[in-house]
């Protein structure tokens, strides 16, 4: 069965940034397709881990390693890293006073709720045994 894309489907447009405010680092791309370009961001077997970690409220390096996966602390970091320098994570201090940082979604971060939403959905429909535990932590 093949699959189209669409050459003529409405596609969202690219948010611009902010009159005089910085453009995000802009890391090497290996193609102008969207899809590549996007998982050179987070298509590894980490980072949307991370991303589901912050849009679940988890906003601390430590809540990060202690999701049930287990991510390595130096992969973690590197991660971090790699989504603030993208542009989907900012630092912000953690707590009033407080002299440790926590990390929060951009616009550009929580926009990927969605495709986090639809691999959840996709997941529960197609691999046995999976259980969504997708609920956002408030306050």
């Amino acid at each position: 069965m093949q699959v189209s894309m669409g050459q003529h489907a409405a596609m969202p447009q690219r948010k611009s940034t902010p009159e005089g405010a910085p453009e995000p680092d802009v890391l090497p791309r290996r193609s102008p397709c969207p899809v590549a370009c996007s998982l050179d961001l987070f298509g590894d077997r980490w980072t949307l881990l991370v991303v589901r970690d912050l849009v679940l409220g988890r906003t601390r390096f430590k809540d990060f390693i202690a999701s049930s996966e287990g991510i390595p602390t130096n992969i973690l970091s590197e991660r971090l890293e790699r989504l603030l320098a993208s542009g989907l994570v900012e630092q912000v201090p953690a707590s009033e006073g407080a002299k440790r940082q926590a990390y929060c979604l951009t616009e550009k971060g929580a926009a990927l709720r969605p495709v986090l939403k639809a691999i959840r959905d996709w997941g529960l429909a197609w691999e046995p045994g999976t259980e969504a535990r997708m609920e956002h932590k408030s306050g």
